[in-house]
């Protein structure tokens, strides 16, 4: 008797398992990285339908030499602009979807002459709440189980507690995602910065060179009496 509750628990929980996995897949999950070039617009359309959530995170991580910024905006399917963005480094945004479509996303650098943008974006869209199993999902994992062995399983506090982890997972894989892009970025200046100091110097050498050759001509034109430059300093002198 034991070992047949013991089996037919094994077995519910593996069918718990399988039903909570098929439920995340739901969700929909991008990341990219695009260039925007200098005095372009580009967008995006991802199609969402009612009750779901949009979540857009965005980062610019290399500004081609120029301000690490970009504008931005979110429109429904009727093309009503929902957020809207200024030349901002990076911002978060999240919409309760109403209106099922595509919806479209722009990242706008038509206010830069010269300078290329880096975006990273992550798109998020899923079902509010649908971690929370709804009852008419249970009906054929709880048949067959005794309401002792229900009682035993507590399906509530498993539901509740595989939901809580599964979005501490999903934001703790949101802030790695940003911590990749901000180091993108640091790596971005640092480079830049890099080739600055570089060409700066290399400059700094060769005027250095040159006054110091310079210099030595001129020292050397006063004591040599028979150049053309020893003339022209004892004609200037006169």
């Amino acid at each position: 008797m034991d070992g047949r509750i013991s089996h037919r628990r094994t077995a519910f929980c593996s069918a718990l398992i399988v039903v909570l996995l098929a439920a995340m897949v739901e969700s929909y999950d991008k990341e990219m990285t695009v260039h925007i070039d200098a005095g372009k617009k580009e967008c995006y359309f991802h199609p969402v339908k009612a009750g779901e959530t949009i979540d857009i995170e965005y980062q610019v991580i290399d500004g081609g030499h120029g301000d690490l910024d970009i504008s931005f905006s979110l429109a429904d399917p009727i093309g009503l602009i929902i957020v809207s963005d200024f030349k901002k480094p990076e911002n978060i945004h999240r919409h309760d979807v109403q209106k099922e479509g595509d919806y479209r996303f722009c990242f706008d650098n038509t206010f830069s002459t010269f300078n290329r943008k880096t975006v990273f974006f992550e798109l998020i869209v899923e079902k509010e709440g649908e971690q929370n199993l709804g009852d008419d999902q249970w009906n054929d994992v709880f048949e067959g189980l005794t309401p002792e062995e229900f009682y035993e399983m507590k399906v509530q506090d498993i539901m509740d507690y595989i939901g809580r982890i599964r979005m501490q997972m999903t934001k703790a894989r949101q802030i790695q995602d940003m911590l990749r892009s901000h180091e993108a970025r640091d790596r971005n200046l640092a480079e830049s910065n890099f080739i600055k100091v570089n060409t700066w110097s290399l400059f700094q050498i060769c005027a250095m060179i040159a006054v110091g050759l310079l210099q030595v001509f001129l020292v050397r034109s006063i004591f040599d009496t028979n150049t053309r430059m020893s003339k022209l300093w004892q004609r200037m002198h006169l």
